[in-house]
């Protein structure tokens, strides 16, 4: 093994290039001369459109085309996007509105697209949009998560987009009234904005019947298949590229109306055409995340254990249906709200409602952060609720190590876990032991403080089939893989990984990705699926690549028994002295006429998911004549199996745990009662800054995998997964004594505050 090899914290191959300023992101990849796109959105949250006239943008200096719902419908394309349908309880279908490209009769959101624009230049683009003429009138504007208001979609009468249900509701009903003890909350989620450090942008050009598209996204071969479609072309006839992507966080695994007008305008044209979103759009048009209310009733026996839970969730979709994401979004939240804990009976149910306000991307809306900050809540709300100590409640209810794999009341198989072994851990890297002289320590200088525990669960989500092709030239090696790096330091690892099999420099070996014409197929990045199932296809492939090679300079060496030293990267004959390198032996091979040993391809799928886990150990302290609320104290340890980069593994964590303290101290999206959005620039919606930030310290505890012959979990999104509720739950305990029951994110000062006044008025009364 040499220091380059697994679990090494290389440095990160790719930061060369992005510190020094040669990264190649959508903007600096706009194609020479290219036209520049423009979008007129919305400036009203609800209203019909009785009038769109854009002659005077039209004749702008600089215009080339501008483009209407009805000239989509004139190139004879459909003005439509692709919307998933989740099924009711009843075996029925969800609604199904149709979500325009651009808008046709009714405007449903501020940001909302409505016209598209084009000239030479951006500022030109701009100057036309102004002279649009677009009349509105303004219709009731419905903003509450919850069914009923002024219905939005005709297909959705009462704005209910679907009512899904899984779980034995008799059964979980039937031991919640036999139980001893039965504990309810309800908490608000709090809807983000994703703000990725690059916003979205795309650019397109056509030549000898091709479009080639390239977009910042996180795959390329869904956009493939949706432009393709929608063209009505031969996929072949498309080509989608994903340049360098400044972060993504699933908000950019979407298709955009700007995806379709940007082709159709560089189609019409016959120029190349940009468009590049700043951050204000962005805010207004791209997908948001969270914005849930969930209620969850559990109930216990005589000595504490868990007997069953019901959950009820209500989503706000925003005012169209995501573009996918939704049919597995009930599934996720059923899922992964299963827990780490031995419960024979769940039922859950989530309804998504439509409101007019910007899509939320089902797949953040009920996912694993959203199901596992409801469950965490509402078990430390029942710890105090039981007169228990939290810690000591979860221990009582985790599932057991020996009884792995486990069954889920949800039909969940869990393949591995001591959640025990990383809460003992955690206990004691946070110093639980100290804890309550720091609280004592704290209320001595005015301030209260809280501790919270959030031990979470989750699973690689994502296809779980992935190809990855190793191919060997004079230098080293091209690896092309299905998965699309936004950040995450894929290019190391996969490196690392070729490295520990081959014995080939990192240096030698070139990650290429993100380009249908070079890679058949892909699955994209999200889930925290990537170097899981994209890592057992390269290691099949290394695999296969070595045994080809072993075979064929057995038969031109005329001996048996060659074997491979990777440490080396060397092929060594019995017996013999002589050792021939990978890259000499692909060399051989190439002359004898058989180059095709040297370039292997392999597709491999997941027998089953795994699932990272861990605990998260928060202390705040609140200053009690303000409401001010710091993270003083952050712990980790987490369980992501075997680690190939721990030092990126823990940068994922920190960078997951900052979003997670993002929501829950600072960050919030607000509308005003008439559906515009009064946090739409970086002066009014409260991203976390390093002020923010507590020292975190990670640890690990692996328990690796059966599901994977790395043994490895993921750990893309477990930062956030564990705070929402540890930095939710150490509130509460820091209000509890005031009488406080209710707390909800997120924490600013004014909110606290206002809670604080709540408590000291409770507590006069008494």
């Amino acid at each position: 093994m040499t220091k380059f090899g697994s679990s090494q914290s290389v440095k990160r191959l790719e930061d060369t290039r992005f510190l020094t300023g040669h990264g190649r992101y959508i903007d600096d990849t706009a194609p020479e001369g290219a036209l520049r796109g423009y979008v007129l959105r919305s400036p009203m949250a609800h209203g019909e459109i009785t009038g769109l006239d854009v002659s005077a943008a039209r004749d702008a200096p600089g215009v080339v085309v501008v483009f209407t719902a009805a000239d989509i419908a004139a190139h004879g394309l459909k003005n439509a996007m692709k919307g998933s349908i989740v099924p009711n309880r009843d075996g029925t279908k969800g609604a199904a509105p149709v979500r325009p490209i651009l808008a046709e009769t009714r405007v449903r959101y501020v940001g909302e697209p409505v016209a598209f624009v084009v000239a030479e230049t951006l500022a030109a683009a701009r100057d036309a949009a102004e002279l649009i003429e677009l009349d509105l009138d303004e219709l009731p504007v419905k903003l509450d998560i919850a069914p009923g208001g002024t219905t939005l979609h005709p297909e959705a009468p009462d704005n209910v987009a679907y009512d899904w249900a899984h779980g034995d509701e008799a059964a979980t009903d039937a031991a919640l009234a036999g139980s001893a003890r039965v504990v309810t909350l309800t908490t608000h989620d709090n809807r983000v904005i994703v703000n990725s450090l690059e916003p979205r942008g795309v650019s397109a050009e056509w030549g000898e019947g091709r479009l080639h598209a390239a977009i910042n996204g996180q795959g390329v071969w869904g956009h493939k298949s949706d432009l393709a479609k929608w063209f009505g072309l031969d996929e072949a006839q498309v080509r989608v590229t994903n340049p360098d992507v400044g972060g993504g966080f699933g908000m950019k695994s979407m298709r955009y109306p700007e995806h379709f007008l940007v082709a159709l305008a560089a189609r019409e044209t016959g120029r190349p055409v940009h468009w590049m979103g700043d951050r204000s759009e962005s805010m207004l048009s791209d997908n948001a995340g969270r914005d849930l209310d969930v209620t969850c009733t559990l109930g216990f026996d005589a000595d504490n254990r868990l007997t069953a839970y019901k959950v009820d969730s209500l989503s706000n979709l925003g005012a169209y249906n995501s573009q996918f994401g939704q049919n597995i979004q009930s599934a996720l939240f059923a899922k992964v709200l299963t827990g780490t804990y031995d419960v024979q009976a769940v039922y859950f149910r989530n309804r998504g409602v439509y409101t007019n306000t910007t899509q939320v991307d089902a797949y953040r809306g009920a996912g694993r952060p959203e199901a596992i900050y409801a469950l965490e809540r509402a078990m430390d709300y029942a710890a105090r609720e039981l007169g228990v100590d939290p810690l000591e409640l979860r221990r009582r209810n985790f599932i057991r190590a020996d009884q792995f794999p486990y069954k889920t009341a949800s039909g969940e198989l869990y393949d591995v876990g001591d959640f025990h072994k990383l809460l003992d851990r955690a206990e004691l890297e946070a110093g639980l032991g100290g804890f309550e002289d720091r609280r004592a320590g704290s209320f001595a200088q005015g301030r209260l403080r809280g501790l919270g525990i959030c031990y979470y669960i989750e699973s690689i989500l994502g296809d779980p089939d992935e190809t990855a092709t190793i191919e060997l030239t004079e230098t080293g090696a091209k690896v092309y893989v299905g998965t699309q790096s936004n950040g995450q330091g894929h290019e190391t690892v996969y490196a690392q990984l070729l490295h520990d099999q081959t014995g080939l420099p990192l240096e030698t070996i070139e990650i290429v990705q993100g380009d249908s014409d070079l890679i058949a197929t892909g699955g994209g990045t999200g889930g925290s699926r990537s170097v899981t199932v994209q890592g057992m296809a390269m290691r099949s492939a290394g695999t296969a690549l070595i045994s080809g090679l072993t075979a064929f300079l057995e038969d031109e060496m005329d001996t048996d028994g060659m074997s491979f030293d990777a440490e080396e990267g060397v092929f060594r004959a019995p017996g013999s002295n002589v050792v021939v390198t990978l890259l000499e032996a692909a060399g051989k091979a190439r002359a004898a006429g058989k180059a095709a040993l040297a370039k292997v391809s392999r597709h491999e799928k997941l027998p089953g998911r795994s699932y990272p886990n861990g605990c998260h150990i928060a202390e705040v302290e609140i200053d009690r004549e303000t409401g001010d609320t710091r993270v003083v104290r952050y712990t980790v340890v987490d369980d992501f199996g075997n680690l190939m980069n721990p030092m990126l593994a823990e940068g994922q964590v920190h960078g997951g745990v900052a979003q997670g303290i993002g929501q829950a101290i600072t960050e919030r999206v607000v509308y005003d009662a008439d559906g515009q959005l009064l946090s739409a620039t970086f002066m009014d919606y409260g991203m976390p800054r390093a002020e923010d930030m507590p020292f975190v310290a990670f640890h690990t505890e692996p328990v690796p995998s059966i599901m994977n012959p790395l043994g490895m979990k993921g750990c893309g999104e477990a930062g956030t997964v564990g705070a929402l509720a540890a930095v939710a739950n150490a509130v509460q305990d820091a209000l509890w004594p005031l009488g406080i029951r209710q707390v909800d994110m997120p924490f600013t000062p004014s909110r606290v505050w206002a809670m604080l006044n709540e408590g000291d008025g409770r507590i006069a009364a008494e």
